[in-house]
Parts: structure tokens; C-alpha cells; sequence
């Protein structure tokens, strides 16, 4: 007789510190699952999965579904029994990962290492709420609204570009370099692992209070008529993109309805270049062209290694050129020149 092994108790989410950007990206997600999701850049150990699971805690009766590595696109959009609807019965649906997720949090661990068949279906679903079913004629639809948490660590691959531009928001992460910071959370970590429920009984007011905002917050999105915003807002989010060199329009909708997720979450009255220059950054991450990510961010040049002037001759003598030799001189050979494939005369336009 085997048992079922206890869930593991999530970490709160008002617990979670040293990386305000991922907080807010989720947040943000969470207020209005159509911005498309969040992709989650960074090392291992940076507090992805935590993040996502205690996101899930968040959201009243929210499941929290984990699309494993070798998952397939049937067991995740589900499958249509075929032979019943020949037969004439009423069409038999079962539900894949994409029902399961449906009002809750869908994670995505390695999420560049997916194939692109089973991103395009994560990604269509996420953004439109809704999961679509077709096979030979056939199609069932069913509701999945749901908030996509994808992770990657760039230095095991990357996405396509037509992939990355369809996550709403890009968070990236590093490992922290600030001693306090990393400190204090080890030691909420040790806290938590020591007594997981004292640590939440201690965390449990911020974590009813954030629960209580989100439901406020997804109240106001979804009212039409709730947070204007004037041509002041749709100035500076156009001078963003076009700045950022961005393909398209999705991120000028994204960075507008991100803006309007961070307004409503912080209750106010309407939507300001504030709150456009605020969510900016992860929107418009992972859509920069290159030359504009150059731009924004110059390579610093590395300095020089600190050197004794009285060590200067000694190491120079002693190390570096140990063993070297001196270079052998090349002879210069004359090179035959090239006929060009078109002649100045083809080149040059006739006269009428």
C-alpha cells in the first residue's frame, strides 16, 4: 500500500525579496492574464519556481499546473475522440493541461527547450483565453485564461525572435552581488524551511492584503470605462517602441494594457506616462533590435589590471614572454586583380 506524498507548502509571496522586477512582471500578469504571460530569464536558483508557485497562492482557488519537458501538443490542448462523433454520439473531449491550468497559474520550466508546435499553442491560448481543438473537421473550444510563467537560462538556448515578441513581459535576472541582500533572504529561506507554517502565519496579513488588491485590480480591467488615459500616454509609448527599434505593434498594445494593469493595482484614477515609463522595460526587453539595445546599454570597457610600476619590468620579463619567440617576417606576394562582373559601361545609364 503506497501513500500519497504531502503537497509542498509554497513560499509567500509577500515573503519574496531582492527581485522587485519579477514581482512586479507577475503581478502584473496576474491582474490581466491577456498581456500574454511572462518570460523569466536567469541563472538557476533565482527564485523562478518559488515566485510562480506563491503567484498561484494569490489567486482564490487557482491551480497551480507544471507542463513537464516531454509533454506532448495532445496531452496539452487534449484530444477528440473521433469514432464517437462518427458514430453519431456527442462529441467526447478530454481536457488537457490547458483546461487544467484554466483560472490559475501555468509554469513552463525550460521553456526554450520546448518544441516551437507546443510554445505557439501555450502562447495563441494565453493571449486569447481560449484553447481551440481541431482535428479532421472537428473542433472543440473551451475556456483557458490562465497567467504563463515561462523560465529559461539563456546559456542552454534562446527562443526565436517570433516567439519571444508573443510573451507580453521579460524579466531578467542576475545573480545578486550585494552581501545584505543575499543574506537576508537565506536567512527567510532557513526561516521558512525550519517552520513553513509559522512563516506563513507571519507573512499571512501582507499575503490576504495582496490576494484582496489583485481581486480589486482585476475589477477595475474589466471595466471598459475604468483608466483613461490621453494622447499623452499614446505619445510616450510610441516614442518608447520606435526608440527601441520593436517589429510591429504588439509591443505598443502590450506596453498600453501593462500600463493600465499597473495603474489599476495601485488604484488610481487614470493611466500616466508614470506608469507607461514604469512597465517599459519589460515589455520592450525582449523585442529591442540590437542596435537599440547597444544604444541603451554600452559595453563598459574592462579596466586595466592594477600594476606596480616598480613590477612592470619584472613581470613583463619574468611571465608574459616566457618561452615566446620572435615573430617571422612574411613575404608580401602581388596579387592578380579581379575582373569585375559588370562593366562600367553596363553600369553607366544609356542616353535617351
Amino acid at each position: 500500500m503506497t501513500t500519497a506524498a504531502p503537497m509542498p507548502v509554497p513560499f509567500p509571496f509577500a515573503a519574496i525579496a531582492g527581485q522587485p522586477q519579477l514581482r512586479q512582471a507577475l503581478l502584473l500578469a496576474a491582474v490581466d492574464p491577456a498581456l500574454g504571460g511572462v518570460l523569466i530569464e536567469g541563472p538557476r536558483g533565482t527564485a523562478k519556481t518559488t515566485a510562480a508557485r506563491a503567484l498561484a497562492e494569490l489567486l482564490p482557488g487557482a491551480p497551480f499546473v507544471t507542463l513537464p519537458l516531454g509533454a506532448s501538443l495532445e496531452s496539452l490542448v487534449g484530444t477528440l475522440d473521433l469514432g464517437q462523433a462518427l458514430a453519431g454520439h456527442e462529441l467526447k473531449f478530454a481536457p488537457g493541461l490547458l483546461a487544467r491550468a484554466h483560472g490559475g497559474v501555468l509554469y513552463v520550466d525550460e521553456i526554450n527547450l520546448l518544441p516551437d508546435a507546443l510554445i505557439d499553442s501555450l502562447l495563441d491560448a494565453a493571449a486569447s483565453g481560449v484553447n481551440v481543438v481541431e482535428r479532421d473537421g472537428i473542433s472543440h473550444r473551451h475556456a483557458a485564461r490562465f497567467v504563463l510563467v515561462g523560465t529559461m537560462n539563456p546559456e542552454e538556448g534562446t527562443l526565436r525572435p517570433q516567439l519571444l515578441d508573443r510573451f507580453g513581459l521579460c524579466v531578467r535576472l542576475r545573480n545578486l552581488q550585494d552581501a545584505a541582500e543575499r543574506q537576508a533572504i537565506v536567512r527567510a529561506r532557513l526561516a521558512f524551511d525550519a517552520d513553513p507554517q509559522g512563516f506563513r502565519a507571519a507573512h499571512a496579513k501582507e499575503e490576504a492584503e495582496l490576494a484582496a488588491a489583485l481581486v480589486r485590480a482585476r475589477a477595475r480591467v474589466a471595466d471598459a470605462a475604468a483608466l483613461p488615459y490621453g494622447d499623452a500616454v499614446h505619445e510616450a509609448v510610441g516614442a518608447l517602441c520606435i526608440a527601441a527599434g520593436v517589429d510591429g505593434l504588439r509591443a505598443d498594445l502590450v506596453m498600453l494594457r501593462s500600463a493600465r494593469a499597473l495603474a489599476a493595482w495601485e488604484g488610481a484614477a487614470s493611466i500616466t506616462d508614470d506608469h507607461v515609463q514604469r512597465v517599459a522595460e519589460a515589455v520592450l526587453l525582449h523585442r529591442r533590435h540590437p542596435a537599440a539595445e547597444a544604444a541603451v546599454a554600452p559595453p563598459m570597457a574592462s579596466p586595466a589590471p592594477h600594476r606596480n610600476p616598480g613590477d612592470a619590468t619584472a613581470r613583463d620579463a619574468g611571465d608574459g614572454d616566457w618561452g615566446a619567440m620572435p615573430p617571422e617576417p612574411v613575404g608580401i606576394e602581388r596579387v592578380k586583380p579581379l575582373r569585375p562582373l559588370i562593366s562600367a559601361q553596363q553600369v553607366a545609364p544609356k542616353k535617351a
